[in-house]
């Protein structure tokens, strides 16, 4: 019997539905064997045509996951990788959340080295990035870094425990700030949404081009984008553009790294806009620019979820509480969270629930600008210079 596979046409790789292949499969054995075969599965022939269908669906389908690998929208691991470094991109390495301005004390002149580990309340160990002296008043700070990639949580003032083994003289530590979180080698999907912002990185002047430069920047996170091509000053989307000039307004990354970028990427002669502005000297002519760009005004938002518990869920507040967290800061796969200008939706915060506990069923969100509060199941606006910012005290969980 000689199979017919046309699986595989000018227009992709078809994956046929099992009952027709047993069709197509029991139709060849009765053309070889007669029409007054029984082909049913109790039959020794049917457990053939079984293991046959079986054989020929699973190639069909490794060939449709084989021919997708060659489609940066759908492929995945090492083939994604391959087909992404083509344009010269690459996923996103490991980040580890950092700690500024750590408070160090103990006795004057001890020389704390890079490297001095402190652990968190919640067992999460940080070390320091530089050696310090203490002063002559026993003090110092210096920057801290998790000793694991990926977004750990360390709150203000939770950062107390110095590890045993440490210096001699060093007494306490604290940190008055919290941790700028890490993150986890970006997985598949987000590595295909990261990809797409960054397709025009090897461009100049156009918007893509600009954009596509920015996103590349490590731990650059959002940004909203307008230029005016007239020759006189208008407003677009509430913000006053000057002539032949481009706005940005960006979270994520340094103030030098932003401004670098920009300047190496927009059109020659084309003017800024932004209450940021820092100087930056072209590696070319030595000429200085001093390049503007705005930083988002952030905009608190409440959240109200009524939920009820299909299954047991050991802290559904908490659950809830942590689920919108992780939206708002990104760290839900695929999610891109409150970003520059991103409108606040009860319906994706509803999905990041859904997404983090099968447990809970959540009939109701509503949302709300701070500090006045009016609850409301419709879309926060959110201007193109603002960002939604949130936080565990106003998030309100009500369980019916």
């Amino acid at each position: 019997m000689a199979a017919t596979y046309d699986y595989i046409t000018l227009t992709g790789t078809i994956v046929p539905d099992v009952s027709q292949i047993s069709s197509d499969v029991q139709q060849e054995y009765l053309d070889a064997f007669g029409q007054d075969l029984i082909t049913t599965p109790d039959t020794p022939q049917g457990v053939l045509i079984t293991g046959e269908v079986l054989a020929r669906i699973s190639v069909a389908r490794n060939n449709a996951t084989l021919a997708n690998q060659i489609n940066p929208n759908l492929a995945g691991g090492v083939y994604f990788d391959a087909i992404w470094a083509l344009t010269g991109g690459a996923r996103n390495p490991n980040q580890f959340s950092t700690i500024s301005d750590v408070a160090l004390f103990g006795v004057a002149g001890t020389v704390i080295p890079e490297g001095a580990t402190a652990k968190n309340s919640n067992g999460d160990i940080f070390s320091s990035l530089s050696t310090v002296t203490l002063d002559d008043l026993g003090n110092a700070t210096v920057d801290f870094q998790c000793v694991v990639p990926g977004p750990i949580v360390c709150i203000a003032s939770t950062l107390t425990q110095i590890l045993p083994g440490n210096v001699l003289g060093w007494e306490t530590v604290t940190n008055p700030n919290a941790a700028v979180l890490g993150s986890t080698t970006q997985s598949d999907e987000s590595g295909r949404f990261y990809r797409r912002n960054t397709l025009a990185l090897q461009g100049t002047s156009l918007p893509e081009a600009i954009t596509s430069a920015l996103y590349s920047i490590p731990g650059f996170k959002s940004l909203t984008f307008r230029e005016n091509v007239t020759n006189a000053t208008v407003v677009i989307d509430s913000v006053t553009l000057i002539a032949h000039s481009i706005y940005v307004c960006v979270d994520g990354a340094t103030d030098t790294e932003v401004a670098t970028t920009l300047l190496s990427k927009k059109s020659a002669g084309a003017a800024w806009n932004g209450s940021t502005t820092v100087n930056v000297t072209d590696p070319v002519s030595g000429q200085v620019y001093p390049v503007s760009f705005d930083r988002p005004t952030l905009i608190p938002i409440g959240v109200r979820v009524t939920i009820r518990q299909n299954l047991s869920v050991a802290d559904p507040v908490q659950t809830v509480q942590n689920a919108i967290l992780d939206y708002a800061n990104g760290l839900i796969s695929g999610e891109p969270g409150f970003v520059v200008g991103g409108n606040v939706s009860p319906f994706e915060l509803s999905g990041a629930v859904n997404i983090q506990s099968s447990g809970l069923f959540v009939t109701k969100v509503e949302v709300t600008y701070l500090p006045t509060i009016t609850y409301v199941v419709a879309e926060l606006p959110i201007e193109i210079f603002q960002q939604a910012t949130i936080s565990i005290s106003n998030i309100l969980v009500v369980i019916v």
